[in-house]
């Protein structure tokens, strides 16, 4: 059986730092407590039993130095880039505190993301072309372990990919899916950190 884990890139902001929207046009690095979680993935996967067959990243510099860190604990380097595993865009929200996006397109928007992974106003998300991107992937054959890492925002069409409502994946944490011989996909879990 296949597995397929599902990470998000470690933390981009500190904990006294104002979170803001970020996304695609903003190539931000980790902050220290985000290399300390990407050195917890990197050890929680080096521990694993099942051989990675592949360990993929979003193109922006979180995520890939999320996924340095789980290549220099596992010996298994990054095997390429991926633009679908990319952060979305927030258009006029870019960068934005949240309150100031909150303000601009409602709270009702905002739930309509977050839990039925509808685009709000402005945004510039393909989502039917990085729905069809995770179908193809889940649909290649092997076995072991595909480790992708990526952001919340791309994470979602995952499991909006397999009729599933998309949840929240926090930074530093992964999601497990598990790919059957006959192409059948289960949520082993969600939104769990090492």
């Amino acid at each position: 059986m296949r597995r397929l884990f599902i990470i998000r890139h470690g933390n981009t902001f500190a904990s006294s730092a104002e979170a803001c929207r970020i996304g695609s046009r903003t190539d931000i690095p980790l902050v220290d407590s985000g290399h300390a979680q990407a050195k917890r993935l990197g050890t929680w996967f080096a521990q694993q039993p099942r051989p990675i067959r592949h360990l993929l990243s979003s193109p922006l510099l979180r995520a890939r130095q999320t996924a340095a860190a789980i290549a220099a604990a596992t010996g298994h380097g990054l095997d390429g880039t991926h633009d679908w595993l990319g952060e979305i865009d927030h258009g006029p929200d870019e960068g934005r505190p949240e309150a100031d996006v909150l303000a601009r397109i409602g709270a009702q928007a905002l739930a309509d993301w977050e839990e039925r992974g509808i685009v709000p106003d402005g945004w510039i998300v393909d989502a039917e072309s990085r729905i069809a991107a995770w179908r193809a992937f889940f649909a290649q054959a092997g076995e072991g372990a595909d480790l992708l890492v990526t952001s919340n925002g791309a994470a979602r069409f995952a499991l909006l990919a397999l009729g599933l409502p998309p949840l929240k994946l926090r930074t530093g944490a992964f999601g497990e899916l598990a790919i059957a011989p006959d192409g059948a996909v289960t949520l082993v879990r969600w939104d769990e950190r090492p």
